[in-house]
């Protein structure tokens, strides 16, 4: 009887110190160890007893139905080589468990890993941004979610992404993607987020992992918000007024208005008077 046991394997901390999850294949006495791709950090594998509690985290709850996809496929591939070859090796099983996806062809999540492991060279780097790197890690969780939810798969190859397939994950990322107990993500986010999949995959172009970039047909619009301007009026009252002096209640909320209107993006950096010198 063939047994999976998953376990962590320290000493392979990722960018955000989580520990990879390995997976322990048990067949009378041989064993052999397989790489499921997934992390997690160690305090929350042992917290939640190896995801065997009842998860309450979103990431967790996710983390947990990849692994049962993952032991599921084992099992599926074992049964496969027994019915057809009649003898059966741990060693025979991972080449071909292995060799699934690499004769498919390459698939959206690893495409998105590599970039991502690039990315993270440039940060380390000060070329590019931590928080875009999040942005990015975020963008592959969103997409895993949606193969799980939509397709009930682990992962899919690029030569399947269709235009069909694109509509569908932008309608998932705008109305039915959930995080923090929100739903559904606004317009500017999902067109952001949709352009960092058409960058990742021209990498892998860039790379000679695939030849053609299936989101090069997307063209998603973020909606631009017109700026608002002071008028000479209003502007004309910051260039004849004393703000040292004492200014009444209504006046100060009324310059306060003024001053959220001309800062950018809506911020307010309130006005701060200069303390008076004692004579």
């Amino acid at each position: 009887m063939l047994k999976i046991y998953f376990f962590l394997k320290p000493g392979k901390l990722n960018w955000r110190d989580e520990s990879p999850i390995y997976a322990r294949l048990w067949y009378y006495e041989n064993s052999i160890t397989m790489t499921t791709g997934q992390y997690i950090t160690k305090e929350r594998w042992n917290f939640t007893n190896k995801l065997r509690r009842v998860l309450r985290m979103e990431k967790e709850k996710t983390l947990r139905k990849t692994l049962d996809l993952f032991q599921m496929n084992i099992e599926k591939k074992f049964n496969e080589i027994i019915q057809r070859d009649g003898d059966f090796s741990l060693l025979k099983l991972k080449n071909e468990f292995n060799k699934k996806t690499t004769a498919e062809g390459v698939t959206a999540l690893k495409i998105l890993e590599t970039h991502i492991s690039n990315f993270n060279r440039k940060v380390a780097k000060d070329e590019r941004s931590y928080a875009s790197l999040k942005k990015y890690e975020r963008s592959k969780e969103l997409l895993s979610n949606f193969l799980k939810e939509e397709y009930q798969k682990d992962d899919i190859i690029c030569k399947s992404i269709n235009n069909s397939f694109i509509h569908n994950l932008e309608s998932f990322l705008k109305y039915d993607s959930s995080f923090k107990g929100r739903t559904g993500i606004k317009n500017n986010s999902t067109v952001k987020y949709m352009r960092m999949y058409k960058t990742a995959f021209n990498y892998a172009v860039k790379l000679g992992l695939i030849t053609n970039n299936p989101f090069d047909s997307y063209d998603g619009k973020v909606f631009e918000k017109s700026a608002i301007y002071l008028t000479p009026e209003e502007l004309k009252i910051f260039e004849v007024r004393d703000f040292r002096g004492k200014v009444s209640q209504s006046q100060r909320y009324f310059h306060i208005l003024l001053l959220y209107r001309i800062r950018p993006g809506g911020r307010f950096c309130p006005y701060k008077r200069k303390p008076r010198s004692r004579q």
